[in-house]
């Protein structure tokens, strides 16, 4: 997928990483932190810019997952009549988003965007809910965002003239990023509980 995601990057540039970061926010099962970081590779060579680059990486993922919010807030729970999104988002899933909803409130935003295979679903309900206004949404979701991207853009150009090197430290980033959400879980959960219990006192 690398391979393949640096090569046709280099033949089409910037363009090339942008639709494939809406891709990505349409629910398409594209990597998007490998998408990130082959742009960052590419950027590395005469081919681009890195800091233009970050500039199409940032607007690529915040378009995409505006795409699915505003998707969400315009069609209801109409959209599940269409077979995509039916399949994206399933009544089992529907009702276990709405929970964590329930339990985390506006963080699920933020860390919807670290989460690949429930951030275009996560997106869709908080458009369906009415709850959540689409300032709020893009400032969540822009707020993560600005973590994200350039970690994946930066680290593709720094590191990309070693594939083997690169990788280890995507890898790397994956699991540090899935223990801090983890953490950032059980300390929601735990303020939740605790929040709870002196309300029922």
């Amino acid at each position: 997928m690398l391979d393949f995601l640096v090569q046709f990057f280099s033949d089409y540039g910037y363009f090339a990483v942008f639709s494939c970061l809406l891709l990505c926010g349409f629910g398409v099962p594209v990597p998007e932190d490998i998408t990130l970081v082959s742009g960052g590779i590419i950027s590395g060579t005469e081919c681009a810019n890195p800091h233009i680059m970050l500039i199409v990486g940032l607007a690529g993922v915040l378009i995409g997952d505006s795409t699915m919010y505003i998707a969400g807030r315009v069609f209801g729970y109409r959209i599940q009549k269409l077979r995509f999104f039916r399949k994206l988002l399933t009544p089992k899933r529907f009702s276990q988003i709405q929970k964590k909803f329930k339990q985390y409130g506006l963080g699920l935003l933020f860390v919807a965007r670290f989460l690949p295979g429930l951030r275009s679903p996560i997106y869709l309900v908080a458009g369906m809910s009415h709850r959540i206004s689409y300032i709020t949404f893009i400032v969540m979701d822009g707020l993560a965002a600005i973590i994200s991207v350039p970690v994946w853009i930066y680290l593709g150009y720094f590191f990309g003239d070693n594939i083997d090197l690169l990788m280890e430290y995507v890898h790397d980033v994956q699991k540090g990023i899935y223990l801090l959400l983890g953490v950032l879980v059980k300390v929601t959960a735990e303020d939740n509980h605790d929040t709870g219990s002196s309300g029922e006192k």
